[in-house]
Parts: structure tokens; C-alpha cells; sequence
């Protein structure tokens, strides 16, 4: 027998009423395609009940951390439970557990408030299995994305969320988990987050039954910060691409963005392997998450979901952006190849999704950049062929990328580390708006569009060390001017934007005292026109140039 199959022996499962169960033991299997090295399935644990939580057991210290299956895994979870669900869109989620607690039915598991970036897609997986069961009856998120099932549910009273920017949220599980109760962050300020009004809970006729949470506010060399305060769970389930029997976790590339942070945060830990393997096996080196953190451990039989599957051309050459197919797409060309000339050789820059990813494609052959993306990449490279598509490589569009040599992944609190510290030399984003004054709106239309802000705050968060520039067309879809005097929708960030390019013009913003210089018109445009779709004030530059 081997020193592994005997920590698996039967013993006792204790739940949290002190009721005695016996273990079931079964002969030995292979589990069904995770890759377990020397591991059999029989197992049994002895549990005590939490001390900070009824709503949890924890596995009690020096037991195995082997369970036979997902189910076993979350038989003890209680409803009422917060569960920290890892993964960024659908790259890096533990649907092999997600599935198991929907195994547990709503009428025996439910009430569950669920900590996410992201909430997942119905039809495809996440915690959308989950919200659509009626599981969850709480949310908090950075971003919902195009899930408009759970949007529906939101906006007609059935669920609740609460919007957090994405590196707060990061931050804030960071926080739990290292045992700090609260921090300030210069993200949210002077938006909605900071006020408290975007509401939690809507009722049935789209009334606010609760709104958010006001945030103290404390001033540091001039400049406004919000209080957060640190966000812990009961459960925490993550996915690893590869486990050692006492815990030890290595994830692949953009897989590791929450993984880490969550599994510090919460009571228990339930980790979901691809390939579960000895103690010593993994390099020490090459160790993500220390075992301390992890309780459970279960083999991943789920398979892997892509959102959104984005190839490029087997002999490398992607579309000709010098032969635009339309207006639309010659209006965007035009944004992204001025935009193209802010990004200066060496410079390390974030993309927003949209025009501002098309810049990269208009620099000079010659020109290195390194691109930033918020949800764990720096270097990021072109969409893959269809060989190198790797469903735990993706952008922060969920899109599938690739890395340039020389690239790294990291967790969201590092790479939002990275963002507020004013490290990233340039970001490009897209807007609704942008005032006279620097002001940018870009993640809602009350009434109309509710996605959440995502990273956005944090990428506007350090103006002064990292310069925002806004790509975006002209006017909306309805004609109205997306350049304002003053924002009538959220805002993002307040005097943040320091240059606006659109398919019109390029104007330079005055933050300090407020103000819209034009520097530069497009081809075959003149400062009439601009003046005709811009409502907002401007100055004209003496040596007013042409576009290139």
C-alpha cells in the first residue's frame, strides 16, 4: 500500500450538527480526465466546525486534502455561504465544483452570495449555472459583460449585485486575506462607487430597494481616496492546472488572475486539478499558491471553455487595415493610427477594448511596445493561428491571445499593482463621453446599459504617471457628441483624460484649469465641422496640423 493511498483510508465525516456519518469507501479508480499520479479515490475526513462561520467545515490540520470527486468536496457547504469563484470570464473557472454545487439542488443549497470578476454565460458555464438555478441571490462583480440573462434578472429585482471596480476587488480579497481590514485607493473617486448610487437590489418595477454603500473619504497630498474595506469568503473554489497532495498549486498563464488571492481569503479552500500529483513533484520554484491555503482538493473533469475565440491567419498576415471595407471601419482605422503614434518605443501600455486594440496594428515594424492586460498579462501578442489557441491565454476582452517572448502572468492584485502605482506609461480608452475638463464616462447608460465598470476606475486611477488618452468616434450612433462641456452620464474618473482622438480631430486637455485645445483635424475636415459635432468650448492651436 502505498504512503498515499494509506491517507486515504476510511475515516469519519463530522458536519457541523456533530452527526456522524461513515465515509463511503469504493475499490480504487482512475478519475475521469484529470491526470492523479499515485492517488487512489477512497476517502474519508474528520471535520470540525468553523469557528468565524456556521457556514462552513473546515479540514482539520494534518488529514488528506484528497477527495474523490467535486460532490464529496461541497457536501458540507451551507447555503447562506459567500463563495469566492475564481477565473476571469470563463478562462480559469472551477466548473467542475460550480457543477457540483448545482448538483446540491436550490431547495437544499441556495441563499449563496458569490464574490467573481465575472458571473459567467449562460449556456456556456460559470457562475451563470448557478444564477439561473436560483443558487445565488447575491453577486459582487467588476463586470457582467454581455451576460443578459443575469442583467434581465438584476434589472427586474430577482438578484442582487454590487459593482466593484475590478482592482478594488482584487485588492479588497487581497486585504482578507492578509488580515488588513481596510485600505484607500484613489479608484472610484468622484463617481458612483464614491456616492454609493449604484443600487444593489432593485424591485420588480426597477425601483431602488438598496442602494450602494457610501464610501468614507480621506485627502492625501491633494488628491481624494476612497475607504474599502477587505473582502473574505466562507468558500473559496479555484481551478490549477497542477496540485501536489499537500496543496501546492501551479496555474498557466491568465488562469492565476483571482486563484491565489481567493484561496487566502476564505475559510476553505477547494482547488480543482488538471493533474494531481506527489508531494515534491512540483518544483518549489515553480509553486503559485503555498498548500497552507489549500483545504480540499478534487480532480478537474469539466472541460475548458473559451468566450470568445479569436484566430488570425496561418501565414501570419491579418486583415488589411489599409483596405478598410467600409466608412465604419475607415472612421475606426484612422482613430487607431493616430493613437498608434502615442505608444513611443519601450513604452508599456494598456488597451481598452474596441479601436484602442487596433493601435498595435499601425506601428512601425521596427517599434517595441509591451502591452499590459489587466487581467494578468504583460506582453501580450496577436490573436493565435488556430494551432496555438490555449483556452488559459486571454485578453481582457476574454478573447484568445497570444505572448510575445519575454512576456509574464501574474494575479490581479499584481497587475492592478501595476495600474495604480502609475507604472503603465500609457492607457487607451474608449468613452461615451469626455468633458471639457478631462472628465471620461465609459461603462454606463442608466436605464439602458448596466455592465460594470471592470478595470476601468483603476486605469484612470494615476493620471499624472500614466497618461489616458481617449480613442473613440465623434459622435454616437444617434448623432449627439460624445465631446461635452460636462458629462451628464457616470463617471469613470474626473479630469483624467489628457488627449481625445477621434475620426474628426485630436484635442489636448487642459486637467488642471479645464479646458479643450484642437491640435489636429482629420484629411478633408475642418474646424467648422469640428465646432458643428462638438458641444463643448474649444481653442484652436496656432500651428493646427493635419491628421496623419
Amino acid at each position: 500500500m502505498s504512503s498515499i493511498t494509506r491517507q486515504l483510508r476510511p475515516r469519519v465525516l463530522v458536519r457541523a450538527s456533530f452527526r456522524a456519518v461513515p465515509a463511503v469507501c469504493a475499490q480504487p479508480q482512475r478519475f475521469p480526465r484529470a491526470k492523479v499520479l499515485g492517488v487512489a479515490t477512497c476517502r474519508g475526513i474528520t471535520t470540525t466546525p468553523v469557528r468565524r462561520s456556521q457556514k462552513a467545515t473546515v479540514t482539520k490540520r494534518g488529514s488528506s486534502k484528497l477527495y474523490a470527486s467535486a460532490d464529496e468536496a461541497v457536501a458540507d457547504i451551507k447555503s447562506g455561504s459567500t463563495i469566492l469563484s475564481s477565473g476571469f470570464g470563463l478562462c480559469g473557472v472551477a466548473d467542475t465544483i460550480i457543477g457540483a454545487l448545482n448538483r446540491r439542488g436550490s431547495e437544499n443549497l441556495h441563499s449563496l452570495t458569490a464574490v467573481s470578476n465575472n458571473a459567467g454565460q449562460e449556456g456556456k458555464g460559470g457562475l451563470a449555472v448557478l444564477t439561473k438555478a436560483g443558487q445565488v441571490n447575491r453577486l459582487i462583480l467588476s463586470f457582467l459583460g454581455n451576460n443578459k440573462a443575469l442583467e434581465k434578472k438584476y434589472l427586474t429585482g430577482e438578484i442582487g449585485i454590487e459593482l466593484c471596480p475590478q482592482g478594488t476587488l482584487a485588492e479588497r480579497i487581497r486585504a482578507g486575506g492578509a488580515g488588513i481590514p481596510a485600505f484607500f485607493t484613489p479608484t472610484g473617486a468622484h463617481s458612483l462607487v464614491q456616492s454609493g448610487d449604484i443600487p444593489v437590489k432593485l424591485d420588480a418595477s426597477g425601483a431602488v430597494k438598496e442602494r450602494g454603500r457610501t464610501r468614507e473619504t480621506r485627502e492625501f497630498n491633494g488628491k481624494t481616496y476612497l475607504m474599502e474595506t477587505a473582502l473574505t469568503g466562507d468558500v473559496a473554489i479555484l481551478r490549477a492546472w497542477k496540485v501536489d497532495t499537500a496543496g501546492n498549486c501551479v496555474f498557466r498563464y491568465t488562469t492565476k488572475a483571482f486563484g491565489p488571492i481567493m484561496a487566502k481569503a476564505a475559510t476553505v479552500t477547494i482547488v480543482e486539478a488538471e493533474n494531481i500529483v506527489e508531494a515534491g513533484a512540483i518544483d518549489p520554484n515553480d509553486v503559485d499558491l503555498p498548500g497552507i491555503f489549500v483545504d480540499r482538493i478534487v480532480p478537474s473533469t469539466a472541460e475548458k471553455n473559451i468566450e470568445i475565440l479569436k484566430t488570425r491567419a496561418e501565414d501570419g498576415e491579418g486583415e488589411d487595415l489599409n483596405a478598410p471595407k467600409n466608412d465604419a471601419q475607415a472612421r475606426r482605422n484612422r482613430i487607431a493610427r493616430r493613437a498608434a503614434k502615442e505608444l513611443q518605443e519601450g513604452f508599456y501600455v494598456n488597451l481598452g477594448v474596441g479601436i484602442p486594440t487596433l493601435a498595435p496594428s499601425f506601428l512601425p515594424a521596427e517599434r517595441n511596445v509591451w502591452i499590459q492586460s489587466e487581467n494578468g498579462i504583460l506582453g501580450m501578442g496577436p490573436y493565435p493561428t488556430k494551432d496555438q489557441v490555449d483556452a488559459d491565454i486571454v485578453n481582457a476582452g476574454k478573447e484568445t491571445v497570444t505572448l510575445v517572448p519575454g512576456a509574464s502572468t501574474f494575479d490581479s492584485a499584481e497587475s492592478f499593482g501595476m495600474i495604480r502605482g502609475g507604472h503603465v506609461d500609457v492607457s487607451i480608452l474608449g468613452a461615451l463621453q469626455v468633458s471639457a475638463t478631462g472628465d471620461l464616462a465609459n461603462y454606463m447608460i442608466p436605464g439602458k446599459v448596466f455592465k460594470g465598470m471592470g478595470g476601468a476606475m483603476d486605469l484612470v486611477s494615476n493620471p499624472d504617471n500614466t497618461k489616458i488618452v481617449v480613442a473613440t468616434e465623434h459622435v454616437a450612433k444617434d448623432g449627439s457628441s460624445k465631446i461635452v462641456q460636462d458629462c451628464s452620464l457616470p463617471l469613470t474618473g474626473a479630469r483624467v483624460v489628457s488627449t481625445i482622438i477621434t475620426d474628426l480631430c485630436v484635442f489636448e486637455v487642459d486637467r488642471k484649469n479645464g479646458g479643450l485645445t484642437l491640435t489636429e483635424v482629420a484629411p478633408g475636415v475642418n474646424i467648422e465641422e469640428v465646432k458643428s459635432k462638438t458641444d463643448a468650448t474649444f481653442e484652436v492651436a496656432k500651428d493646427l496640423k493635419t491628421m496623419e
